[in-house]
C-alpha cells in the first residue's frame, strides 16, 4: 500500500467518539507484533491520551488522524507543555508506510507549533525506532537524553528529543 496517493488519505483534526479507543488498540496491538512491548505501553498510552482529553485545550493542542477507506490508519498528537508543544502518539499503520504521509504529518505538525507560537517542542521514542528518529532529527529535532527503561514490558533505551525554533 505504500503507492497510494496522499490525497486519498484523509487527515481530520477533530476527535470521533472511539478514536481514543482505537487510538490506543493500534498503539497496543502495533507495538505489541512489531517490538514486543507489553500491555504496560498499551498502559502508557491509555493514561496519556486521558491527560490530553481532560487538559484539552482547543487553541494550543491539536491532533492528525488519518483516514482512508473509513478506517483510522495514522494518528499524531500535540500536547501543550508549559512553553513547549510535545508531540505525542506519531503511529501510521505498516501498510501505509512510506508513501510520505509521515512527512505529511511532521510538516503539518511543525506549521502548527509555528501558528501558535511555541518556540520550542520535545518528544519522547525509543532507540527502536530509527526511521522515526530520521523524520524527527530532518524536522530540527536534536536527542537530549537517554535513559534505560523497562516501562514498556521489556528492557529498552528510552530517547528524548528536543525542538527549539528561532
Amino acid at each position: 500500500m505504500s503507492g497510494i496517493p496522499l490525497d486519498q488519505i484523509k487527515i481530520r483534526n477533530e476527535l470521533e467518539p472511539g478514536d481514543i479507543g482505537y487510538v490506543i488498540y493500534l498503539h497496543g496491538s502495533l507495538y505489541a507484533k512489531e517490538y514486543g512491548y507489553g500491555r504496560q505501553f498499551e498502559t502508557y498510552v491509555a493514561e496519556g491520551l486521558c491527560e490530553f482529553m481532560k487538559r484539552h485545550n482547543p487553541r494550543m493542542d491539536r491532533v492528525w488522524v488519518c483516514e482512508h477507506g473509513g478506517k483510522m490508519i495514522g494518528f499524531l498528537l500535540v500536547m501543550q507543555r508549559g512553553d513547549a508543544a510535545q508531540l505525542r502518539y506519531f503511529l501510521i499503520a505498516p501498510e501505509y508506510r512510506g508513501c510520505g504521509l509521515g512527512s505529511k504529518l511532521m510538516g503539518q505538525f511543525m506549521e502548527f507549533i509555528k501558528e501558535r507560537g511555541y518556540r520550542k517542542a520535545f518528544l519522547w521514542t525509543t532507540s527502536e525506532l530509527a526511521t522515526a528518529a530520521r523524520l524527527y532529527t530532518s524536522a530540527g529535532f536534536r536527542l537530549t537524553e537517554e535513559k534505560e527503561s523497562t516501562s514498556f514490558g521489556k528492557a529498552l533505551r528510552e530517547r528524548r528529543y528536543d525542538l527549539l525554533l528561532p
